[in-house]
């Protein structure tokens, strides 16, 4: 490659009509000139600590890339990669919208290049490898340890030690664990610790007793047909280096029962409900329900104690959607001595008649449903979604409901087109939902992904959400279940999970009478939700309803409109917009007023945010006493939408606001950039302690 230009030689340059480089004028080979003008330019842009040119860097680059698509050759390839690589190597990780495209765009290539020419091209591009298993873990780091490790690098470089990677990389990188999450009979559930969130930063072939299984590119993974009662060697292998692994015991499974033996058809057309509740209810202890291939159609299946559930690859649950054809959950059933009450069906917070949901389990435990098949509510706006908020005989079956239940799994399946909610646990606990894909049209009405109602003990490991709702949103009950009940939702877990298109990645309330207690997300990708983290409570949810530890790290948030809302004036309800509930002047602390304590918000990069950085919003009454904000860098987008940052009366519309508080005791700040806003980044009102570093 030939010597890179430097910094006034690119200002020289002539341009084409459409303004980019005339590479042409540099090599008649463009891939050569890239290597020549994009790393100087990329370093010239950061210098300048700003952002022009850059859109028409990646332009460039992107041309580039589609110009591969028509050239023959290994070596184009190679050049590209070198010069966009070195570009990567030269752009400030803050400029994180185009830090990040420049690296999939390298990805991109690189997978191309392989696919095309085979592994063997691996070991020509040795160099740029090299560099690149750096790349990665820099992409990953905040930005004080890119810059730190990226200052050791160039001391190696000088003294003449390694191939440019650093000894503080190496160590990272080397930082590889696979553990076993999960383990029945006939199916485990590994993840692998390389620093990914939901996807893997690297590539992996999985390895079973030395049989290759599957590739994989997500941090949890599901493994299947395996036998009870076997012991298991679990490979992962990154090409051709092993880069860990684990050993398992699959546990003992008495007896397996076929549906299609108890007279399911799973032709689409007959109704399969009796013969595989028949399956079920016949099934004994440590026994498995098999569903083999085929569609299922179904209306309710109920769950029983101690038995696995198995939805083969290939296998549909398919929901009828005549409500005629469905049981009806009433909501409150008075005890005969009139003392005491045994509530089934719910429907936002209040106990409520409800139809039952597609599976559904009262009081059972031991539980498992796993597999590669689907659960298919089948609603459309023809039937459950034509008129969502109606009501006759009872509201909207869950996809899936389980009540007073412990110690259940779903894991694996794919949960789609849910007439309402779509995993429902109420009173619960004990809870691990796994693997799952969880998708309903981004305009369905209700169909949050899932909603943990007064649950403890809850893990939601590994789950893709891409609905038209809330993707998780933790409840604890309105007044009435609240105050009665006193339950919390406690000791929440949300893992490695990809939220999409929702309302909210995750929301808090605003059914949360009983309090919401220690729940923790991390290691999350949230995409083109309205709201990252969406508390919504207000005057009137109680004493009891209490947010406390709530803890939200190590995330990337892209194209989130406002990747922080706290909402103490949620304007829900039919008394919403009264002054009560909306008043902004202080009113008495009694029985019926929420508190907010502490929450924690740290390592996570918010891009392209149209609305605002954060908006808080806590009760003068009753402040929210302490919000911690910890290396977080929030970027807009180029075009951002112009929209409320929070759902409560008088709050203005907005575009790049920066972060909004108000009514907070303590803020701490460390950390913390904001970059493109239009206005002040920060606005305090009536804040008492403020806390930056």
């Amino acid at each position: 490659m030939k010597e890179q230009l430097n910094a006034e030689q690119i200002k020289q340059l002539p341009r084409r009509a459409d303004g980019l480089f005339d590479l042409t004028a540099l090599d008649e080979n463009p891939f050569r000139a890239a290597g020549q003008v994009f790393p100087i330019y990329a370093a010239y842009e950061t210098e300048q600590n700003g952002k022009a040119g850059y859109p028409d860097l990646l332009a460039q680059m992107r041309i580039l890339k589609g110009e591969l698509e028509n050239e023959e050759g290994l070596e184009n390839r190679q050049l590209f990669l070198e010069g966009l690589l070195g570009t990567i190597e030269n752009v400030s990780p803050q400029l994180y919208e185009y830090y990040r495209e420049l690296a999939d765009l390298f990805q991109k290539v690189f997978e191309e290049t392989v696919n095309r020419y085979g592994l063997d091209a691996g070991e020509k591009l040795e160099g740029v490898l090299n560099r690149a298993s750096a790349l990665y873990l820099l992409q990953a780091e905040r930005y004080e340890n890119v810059i730190s490790a990226k200052a050791e690098k160039d001391r190696n470089l000088e003294n003449g030690e390694g191939t440019g990677t650093s000894a503080g990389i190496q160590r990272l990188i080397a930082d590889f664990e696979v553990k076993a999450v999960m383990v029945t009979a006939r199916n485990a559930v590994i993840e692998i610790v390389d620093g990914g969130r939901y996807f893997s930063v690297g590539k992996y072939r999985v390895l079973v007793n030395g049989r290759e299984v599957l590739k994989t590119e997500r941090t949890i993974v599901s493994l299947y047909d395996l036998k009870p009662d076997s012991d298991y060697k679990v490979e992962i292998f990154e090409g051709a280096e092993k880069r860990g692994g684990v050993e398992l015991r699959t546990a003992h499974e008495f007896v397996t029962l076929d549906v299609k033996r108890f007279g399911a058809k799973g032709d689409g057309e007959q109704d399969d409900t009796h013969a595989i509740q028949a399956a079920v209810l016949a099934c004994p202890k440590d026994g498995r329900v098999l569903i083999p291939e085929g569609t299922y159609r179904i209306t309710s299946l109920f769950l029983k104690s101690h038995i696995r559930i198995e939805l083969a690859e290939g296998a549909e649950l398919k929901a009828f959607t005549d409500k005629e054809r469905f049981p009806v959950f009433p909501g409150m059933i008075e005890s005969f001595d009139g003392k005491d009450q045994y509530n089934l069906g719910s429907w936002e917070g209040n106990p409520l008649p409800m139809y039952t949901g597609i599976l559904c389990g009262v009081d059972v435990e031991d539980v498992v449903i796993y597999g590669r098949g689907t659960i298919n509510g089948n609603a459309s706006k023809e039937n459950w979604w034509k008129d969502p908020k109606g009501y006759k005989e009872a509201f909207r079956p869950r996809l899936f409901f389980i009540n007073h239940c412990r110690n259940v799994i779903l894991q694996g399946v794919t949960c789609c087109n849910s007439p309402s909610w779509t995993l429902h646990p109420y009173f619960c606990r004990d809870l691990k939902f796994i693997d799952l894909n969880v998708l309903n049209p981004a305009d369905s009405p209700n169909t949050d992904g899932c909603d943990p109602e007064s649950c403890k003990n809850v893990e939601i490991l590994g789950v893709r959400f891409s609905l038209g709702d809330d993707c998780i949103a933790v409840k604890s009950g309105k007044i009435y279940m609240g105050s009665r009940y006193k339950t919390s939702s406690e000791n929440i877990t949300i893992r490695q999970c990809l939220m999409e298109n929702g309302h909210g990645a995750v929301t808090l309330g605003s059914e949360m009478a009983g309090g919401i207690i220690n729940l923790t997300v991390e290691d999350c990708i949230f995409r083109h939700t309205d709201r990252g983290l969406r508390v919504k409570t207000r005057r009137g949810r109680g004493k009891d309803a209490v947010l406390n530890n709530i803890i939200f790290r190590n995330l990337v948030l892209d194209h989130v409109m406002t990747p922080l809302v706290v909402n103490a004036f949620y304007f829900c309800d039919p008394d919403g917009k009264t002054p009560y509930v909306q008043s902004r002047e202080a009113y008495p602390v009694d029985d019926r007023t929420p508190s907010i304590k502490k929450l924690v918000f740290e390592d996570m990069q918010c891009t392209n945010c149209h609305v605002a950085a954060a908006y808080f919003d806590g009760l003068p009454e009753s402040k929210i006493e302490e919000i911690v904000m910890r290396n977080i860098s929030v970027s807009y987008a180029d075009q951002p939408k112009y929209d409320v940052p929070a759902m409560s009366v008088g709050v203005p519309k907005s575009s790049k606001r920066g972060l909004f508080a108000r009514n907070v005791s303590r803020l701490v700040l460390e950390n913390v950039v904001i970059e493109g806003q239009e206005g002040e980044a920060l606005e305090f009102e009536n804040v008492e302690e403020i806390v930056q570093d």
